[in-house]
């Protein structure tokens, strides 16, 4: 298996990013989250997460998305309010989580993940992602088909 690389963000891009907006990249964030993890959480983890709002800072991108559980699906939010839960990393160690690549406990006590709020809420989300087949995040299997043929070219 070939080992990916993730480079820190380039600080021009990471300049441009942190000026964007939250409501419309929390929208997207959301729509993906419903695609990616709503078929993969079981009924009891629905119902914890009805209503409560959840954080993502990806700190060397400055930006953050806010979304929340609502029914069948993760909406956005307008980031108005302090959110129950906010988890902040970097965008390599987002994915290198995502990837199974380093666990979170590690990255907490290294300082690289960070966690405010309801402790519980907290543990109820590491232990879904816990759970979640690790596939769903192959970053390769995220682009569409016809990316995919094209990269391999």
């Amino acid at each position: 298996m070939k080992a990916h690389v993730y480079p820190i963000l380039p600080k021009p891009l990471a300049r441009a990013l942190g000026r964007l907006p939250r409501f419309p990249g929390s929208l997207l964030f959301a729509a993906a989250l419903t695609r990616v993890l709503g078929p993969q959480l079981p009924g009891d983890v629905r119902a914890a997460l009805e209503g409560r709002s959840i954080s993502i800072g990806v700190t060397d991108a400055g930006v953050r998305f806010d979304v929340s559980w609502r029914g069948s699906r993760f909406v956005a939010l307008s980031g108005a309010d302090k959110a129950d839960l906010s988890i902040g990393a970097s965008a390599r160690d987002f994915l290198l989580l995502a990837q199974r690549r380093e666990d979170p406990d590690t990255l907490f006590f290294a300082r690289r993940l960070s966690m405010e709020g309801d402790t519980e809420l907290g543990l109820l989300v590491k232990n879904t992602l816990d759970a979640i087949d690790v596939a769903l995040f192959d970053p390769e299997r995220l682009l569409p088909a016809r990316w995919r043929r094209a990269s391999a070219n």
